[in-house]
């Protein structure tokens, strides 16, 4: 049994050598140029308060983004990124329908939230905070997106070349004509990124 564990983590640490090559992590030495979302490597989350003492998450599974990165000033860099409102997952179907409705979401209406930045964005590290608008259900507001490139590679078993990041974007759901219940669920709502991008 043991001589089986062993090859396993064998064989499962020599797969993860040859599917990524070296990581980068300076972010003036990722490659310049336009990136994607990549579908299969994303997850979007959704955090708001419940009765003032739990968080209900619940997560979004169908979005797009688009990187336009400028390595020898990663602040010019621009990003825009949409979520597709009908894809809403909360582990109970009937629920989802609910929250779809136009008591909340009004999906049907209004089935893309989209943020685009606008100038300059504020570094810190890794640590890219981008100014821009948010549309959510027909209304725009300003909002601010922060962004965590965590590094870049190639994948070996695809040839792509990836950045993989983390980005969170909090606004409160009252300034988009969806206040109900307030506070017994909260005003605030946090998005949470996990995703990488190919260089396109």
């Amino acid at each position: 049994m043991r001589v089986i564990l062993l090859f396993a983590s064998l064989l499962v640490s020599g797969c993860g050598a040859l599917l990524s090559g070296s990581v980068e992590t300076d972010l003036k030495t990722l490659k310049q140029g336009n990136y994607s979302l990549d579908p299969h490597h994303i997850t979007v989350l959704f955090k708001v308060s419940h009765l003032g003492v739990s968080q209900f998450v619940g997560r979004f599974n169908r979005a797009s983004a688009e990187l336009d990165y400028q390595p020898e000033d990663p602040a010019t860099s621009s990003i825009r990124a949409s979520v597709d409102m009908r894809s809403l997952d909360v582990n109970r179907p009937d629920f989802a329908d609910t929250l779809k409705n136009c008591d909340w979401l009004c999906a049907e209406r209004y089935p893309e939230a989209r943020f685009e930045s606008e100038g300059r964005a504020r570094q810190s590290g890794n640590h890219l905070i981008f100014q821009g608008d948010l549309l959510f259900r027909g209304v725009t507001r300003p909002a601010e997106l922060q962004v965590t490139l965590n590094g870049a590679t190639t994948n070996r078993l695809t040839g792509d070349y990836i950045i993989g990041f983390e980005a969170a974007l909090t606004f409160y759901r009252s300034d988009f004509n969806m206040g109900n219940y307030v506070p017994a669920v909260g005003d605030q709502v946090t998005i949470e990124v996990y995703a990488e991008f190919i260089k396109r």
